[in-house]
């Protein structure tokens, strides 16, 4: 008689074979879809290896170059490079948010960016999108107070005095704290935001301090199980420095969100305070958002964690952004007479300095800036802030994507906006910077263009704050600089962005030269 274990060997062997081998490389739907890795059918660790050592856009990109619109990255995952059928898809609707997202959550609650469920997330939506929305922005008492003391209290001055002391400025970091300021003061009143863009050392410790937990968010977003029992033993994956921070950074939050609700309810006078004072705006809507909603947790924390989300959000993004079109302005220094000369026919203008009590253009007149808009988008289209994938998980219902068999239930499917940005048939040329295609092309070629386009995502999920980093800062913002300076490249070695899902300059600089413009 054959020994047990053996029976057990004979029988269990052909179950492993079949189920990790033949079936996935051969009989499995994905079976029929391009494999990215010769592993894909068999292993996700080839994929986990170039997500944990920032090479995961690119290799995507390549090879979708190879492949065509759809790949299998792993036994369970692919990706998709296409818009009908693709992103119209899976991005509109049906396809609920990976778990991947749980690492976005803050305080140990989900925030809208990472609810994954689609019920809940629009039921926060439909609450505070109304103050992100262009009309409230354009039209808002509060935002043009705030863009006020931005422009003609903050931004000028400093750059007024690099230009008197003849010293380079560090771009990144200054627009990181620009656009902290701008969105923590929409959010929580300008009286309770902070002066990132004056205090520079305030400025340094927050951003270092940002900055430090990068690094680690590889564990909480691919093996957030591992990461869970190797922290039971220690700080082995993770530092203590980690836990530090979020609660540094939480902190901060809070202590925000506790002086918004005193604002909410007090009303503070310019005049007493001897300080601008608006309505913390998004905290309000935060707030409602919380009343009778269907999310189990303390409303405190819910507050606190979307209002987190938000700046962190805001002041990354907006930031990395202006960091690029500056640089790339900078490389192009008739672009910059040109943008000058499309500035100087906004009534007011934004130069500076300006009689008492200085005004700004109206917002409609900036938006319809053409050559600006274009910078802009050409900009997000190259140096996308967030290019990398963005993941979910296919319904209960067998759907088809890119042309393949239907897909079953619980594969992980994304699309990215390196490689949405990159087609070539689309956006010809597609690795050069080129804001003429946004101006030269018959309205058909901008109408597919804008298809493709895919900065702030798509469908229910798309960017909540689109309009506010376009409109309130970043078209405002280089309006102002490029009415009254000149920049010139003094150092932007390490300028290349990281292949990452966030994607900063590898060096985290930028060091320009601002020469006045004389009138």
């Amino acid at each position: 008689m054959l020994p047990v274990t053996l029976i057990a060997t004979l029988c269990i062997f052909p179950y492993v074979i079949y189920k990790y081998i033949i079936y996935p490389a051969l009989i499995s739907p994905l079976s029929k879809i391009p494999n990215a890795h010769p592993s894909s059918p068999f292993s996700p660790l080839w994929i986990l290896i170039k997500r944990f050592t920032d090479q995961e856009n690119r290799t995507i990109h390549a090879a979708h170059v190879k492949h065509g619109d759809i790949v299998r990255l792993g036994p369970h995952e692919i990706s998709v490079n296409c818009v009908d059928d693709g992103i119209r898809t899976i991005y509109s609707g049906g396809f609920e948010k990976w778990p991947w997202y749980d690492q976005f959550d803050n305080f140990g609650v989900p925030c809208m960016f990472s609810t994954a469920e689609s019920k809940p997330h629009s039921y926060r939506r439909r609450v505070i999108a109304n103050v992100y929305s262009k009309s409230y922005l354009q039209s808002s008492p509060e935002m043009h107070k705030i863009a006020q003391v931005m422009i003609f209290s903050r931004i000028f001055p400093i750059l007024e005095t690099a230009v008197i002391e003849q010293k380079a400025v560090e771009v990144l970091e200054l627009s990181h704290a620009i656009a902290m300021d701008f969105i923590a003061a929409f959010m929580f009143g300008l009286q309770n935001g902070p002066n990132f863009t004056q205090d520079v050392s305030a400025r340094r410790h927050f951003l270092a301090t940002y900055r430090s937990r990068r690094p680690y968010r590889f564990w909480s977003g691919e093996l957030p199980g591992l990461k869970s029992i190797l922290s039971k033993i220690g700080p082995i994956i993770e530092p203590k420095f980690v836990q530090e921070a979020t609660n540094y950074l939480e902190n901060w939050t809070i202590s925000r969100t506790k002086a918004a609700e005193k604002s909410s309810t007090t009303k503070v006078s310019d005049e007493e305070e001897n300080i601008p004072t608006t309505t913390p705006i998004v905290y309000n809507q935060v707030h409602q958002s919380t009343l009778n909603n269907p999310f189990p947790y303390p409303q405190d924390l819910q507050i606190a964690s979307e209002l987190q989300d938000h700046w962190a959000a805001g002041q990354e993004t907006s930031g990395i952004t202006l960091c690029y079109l500056f640089h790339e302005l900078s490389l192009h220094p008739e672009l910059q007479e040109q943008l000058r000369k499309e500035f100087l026919t906004l009534s007011p203008t934004l130069e500076h300095p300006r009689p008492s009590n200085p005004k700004l253009p109206s917002p409609q007149s900036l938006d319809a800036l053409p050559l600006l808009h274009a910078c802009l988008m050409e900009t997000l289209r190259l140096h996308a802030a967030i290019p990398g994938p963005e993941p979910r998980i296919t319904p209960t219902k067998p759907t088809s994507l890119a042309g393949s068999p239907r897909l079953p239930p619980g594969v992980r499917v994304s699309s990215q906006p390196y490689t949405l940005h990159r087609r070539a048939d689309v956006f010809p040329d597609p690795e050069a910077w080129k804001p003429e295609r946004w101006l030269e092309a018959r309205e058909e070629q901008k109408a597919e263009m804008g298809r493709w386009f895919w900065a702030f995502g798509s469908g229910g999920r798309m960017c909540i704050g689109s309009n506010f980093a376009m409109q309130a800062e970043m078209k405002l913002i280089t309006a102002a600089i490029y009415t009254n300076y000149r920049t010139h490249i003094v150092d932007d070695e390490g300028i290349e962005q990281v292949d990452a899902y966030t994607a900063h300059p590898r060096a985290e600089k930028l060091i320009l030269r601002y020469e006045r413009v004389e009138k």
